[in-house]
This record gives C-alpha cells, structure tokens and sequence, in this order.
C-alpha cells in the first residue's frame, strides 16, 4: 500500500480556492477532485466521524460536537475519547490486510484512547486550585516530551480564543512531520484548522481573509512537498464551508419565556439545570438537538420552533430518519437554522446573571457551541493591557478569572452547520483517486470509500 497524508484543511471550499491559494489551486490541478455534499450537521465531530466510518451520524453516533447525556442529565461538549465513535474507523480498516501498517492522527478529534499507532491533540491541565494550563496529549505517552522539547509548547493560545491563528496550525504541521521522521506512519491525517477563525469572524469577506488564505496555502504546500519528497501521496480534504450570518438565535430564551427552563441562582449568576428542565437546546452552529423531558410537551416545543424566526426547518421522527440523525443522542427534534441565522446557548435575559465562565473560553461548561469565544469584548478599553495583567496573576500563582469574551452574539458573521444551497461553499476532496464522479459530487458518508482506495493503491 502506497503510503498516504490526508490534510483537512478546515473550511476550505471551491469558493475559496483561487488567486490567494496557489499552492492548493496548483494541487488540484494536477490531482482529481470533487465537492462532498456535506452530512447534516455540518460541523467538525460529525464531519470527521463520517470520513473515517463511512457512516451517518445514525450509526456512528457523532450527532454534533456535543450533546445533552440523558443518564447524567448534562451535556457533553467537546469530548476526545475515540470510543464514542461507534463503527469500525478508516485505519482499522487498513490494518486488517497490513499487520505492518501504522497510523498517526494529529490534532483530529476522537483522539485519546485511539487504535491509530501516534496520535497528538490539544488537552488542557486542570489543577486543583481551579486553574487551567495548557499542554497537550500523545499517544504513546512519551512522544508528548519528545515533541515539546523539539518543537517547544504548542501554541494553545493561538489554537482558539481571541488570539486564534495560523501559529497552531504551523505547529501542528511542524508536529506532522516530526512524526513522519521519526516513526515512518502509513498513514498521517493532520488536521490544519486556520481557516476556521477568521471565517467565523467576518465571513465571507475577502478582503479582510485574503492574509488568511495565504497563510494557509503557504502551510499546506510546505507540507505537500515535504510528503511527496518522501515518496508519500497527499490528499486534502475539509469538512465544511463557513458561509455569512447576521442573524444569532437565542432558542433557550425562547423555552425560558415559556416557562420551560429550570434555571439556578449561583451567587448572583444563572446556571441552567438541564435535568429540571422541560424543555432545553444544546446549540451548534447553525443546528441545534432539543431535548423535551416533558413528552407531554413536544407538539408544543415543536410549533413554537417553527414560528421563531432563523429557524428554517424542524426535525422530528419522522424527518430525522430521512436526515439519518435518529440516534439515541439526537434532541427530540432538531432545529436548523436558515441561511443567516445561527444558535446560541444563550439562556440569560440580563448579561448581569449570566454564569461566570460565559464571559471565558470555556468549551466544556458551556450548553452549545460559543464563537463568541473568538472575540475579545470590545467594550474593555486596554484589551492587551488587560489580558497581560490577568496573565501577570497567572504566573505568579494568583487566582484569576480570564474574563473577556463579549455577550454579544451578533460579532460573529460566518457559521456552519446547515448544508448551503451553494455548491461553492460545499467541502471539498483532492487527490490521488482513480475514480471520482467527473462532475457533481459525492456524499459524506461516501468519502471513506474513495479514502481506503486510494491508502490502498
């Protein structure tokens, strides 16, 4: 079997493969490509989930980033465990007619506990006094302080949150090929997620994402000649477009008037209890689950979704088994936004009660998806001087509360999720394949298929 890369360049499109891409323009030239018609939803769990099973969210059981867990009655953001994943995945698959095949995921999510031979991905300490530092987790154990020695820290800071940019995904990229000199995989899949930060700020605007494209190329074609210098094929792939948004939609706002949220005081500041609640939505993107513990009120929740403007469709039994989203994880109706909107996890009606950790990064606390997170709050005067400050306390073993993204949802001006009208803004599959459809396009669930073809020769 030939050995094989496959970067995933997050939210890159046809749309955006052009005159500020010239590496991955010259790429596609010389290889074989497609749009994938992305699965719904179209975010980076399930995406990702969906390439290396074959399957839909119906049987691999990857619904969204996060969901609500009906046995803690708490929702589950943003976890790494490869476990919950259900179905067999793209390198087990290899290694069943290659006892000497080798594996290495970099940055791709599900990647704790994973049968890959090498994995490397993002994973915070958390102290007992309540403080987080950053650091990252390999498999095996020992890579972990082989690669910060070489590489030095990984770039958490620049990974998400306000500071997010091309410094992680260069690290990452750095990451890739220490692995490759070093251990030799089969196959590398290396996750390259630049383009996902200032897409999601301002959209769709090439004037202000041009740096951004640029950036990226540079670092994709750096890695495509170091791979084929090496004798390795390449492919390039992604798992979404990011389209504009104006319009945030506050759905937990929404059941809160109506009565259907439990919410706690907590010193002054609001939790949601989502156990107590009736009703409740764990947002994502432009796709939010709805869990209704009260069956008695499922008509109900049902026809107030459908008259609350930004919600463009309502999935129920029926319709979620046509969408192959019927899976015990899934809400008991799933909303989709339309073309504008996107959903908060916003429950608070005066940001003076909203949770401390609202005003954080804090993926895991938070009931839904906040891109808010990629903001520094405009209304602090001396952003710089502020966080610097907070720093200082970090580093001299003070407690601190980083507490500077905004409550205003409406900074974000690109998301993801729902599958776009525009084939433009559809994924795309790059690559050595001997058969791709010579137009249109191909299903999510079908790109493990041409994947194993290609890793197979």
């Amino acid at each position: 079997m030939p050995r094989t890369a496959i970067l995933n360049v997050v939210g890159l499109t046809a749309r955006l493969i052009g005159e500020h891409t010239p590496e991955i323009r010259a790429f596609m030239e010389r290889s074989r490509s497609t749009l994938v018609e992305p699965v719904l939803p179209a975010v980076t769990c399930t995406a990702q989930a969906t390439y290396v099973t074959g399957r839909t969210p119906r049987d691999h059981g990857i619904v969204a980033n996060g969901w609500y867990d009906r046995d803690y009655a708490e929702h589950r953001f943003w976890k790494q465990p490869e476990q919950l994943i259900q179905g067999e995945k793209l390198w087990d698959m290899l290694r069943r007619n290659d006892r000497e095949f080798t594996c290495a995921k970099v940055f791709w999510w599900y990647n704790m506990h994973s049968t890959a031979d090498y994995a490397v991905t993002p994973r915070p300490l958390y102290l007992s006094d309540g403080s987080k530092v950053f650091d990252i987790h390999t498999q095996p154990m020992g890579m972990r302080d082989r690669l910060k020695r070489d590489l030095g820290e990984f770039p958490f800071m620049n990974f998400w949150g306000p500071a997010s940019g091309i410094e992680s995904s260069r690290w990452i990229a750095a990451s890739a090929r220490w692995i490759e000199e070093k251990h030799w995989p089969s196959l590398s899949l290396v996750y390259l997620p630049h383009l996902d930060y200032n897409l999601q700020r301002v959209g769709l605007d090439m004037s202000r994402i041009s740096t951004d494209l640029r950036q990226i190329d540079e670092v994709v074609g750096d890695l495509i000649r170091f791979y084929e210098a090496r004798g390795i094929q390449v492919v390039l792939l992604s798992e979404y477009g990011i389209t504009d948004v104006d319009r945030p939609v506050h759905l937990n706002r929404v059941f809160r008037e109506k009565g259907w949220l439990s919410i706690k005081d907590e010193l002054g500041r609001e939790t949601l209890d989502l156990g107590g609640s009736r009703a409740f939505a764990i947002a994502d993107h432009q796709l939010a689950h709805v869990y209704v513990n009260d069956a008695s009120l499922l008509d109900q929740v049902r026809a107030v979704l459908e008259q609350t403007p930004g919600v463009q469709q309502v999935l129920g039994r029926v319709e979620k088994s046509h969408a192959r989203l019927d899976h015990a994880r899934s809400g008991d109706l799933v909303a989709v936004a339309d073309a504008r909107s996107w959903f908060t996890y916003y429950y608070w009606q005066d940001d003076a009660r909203a949770p401390d950790f609202a005003r954080c990064v804090d993926i895991h606390r938070k009931c839904g998806y906040d891109p808010a997170e990629l903001f520094i709050d405009p209304a602090i005067r001396a952003p710089k001087l502020t966080m610097a400050l907070k720093l200082a306390r970090k580093k001299l073993g003070f407690r601190y509360l980083m507490d500077v993204i905004p409550l205003d949802a409406t900074l974000v001006k690109g998301s993801h999720g729902r599958i776009p009208e525009d084939q433009r803004d559809w994924p795309v599959l790059i690559g050595p394949f001997s058969r791709l459809p010579g137009s249109g396009s191909i299903r999510a669930d079908q790109v493990c298929e041409h994947l194993l073809s290609a890793c197979q020769g």
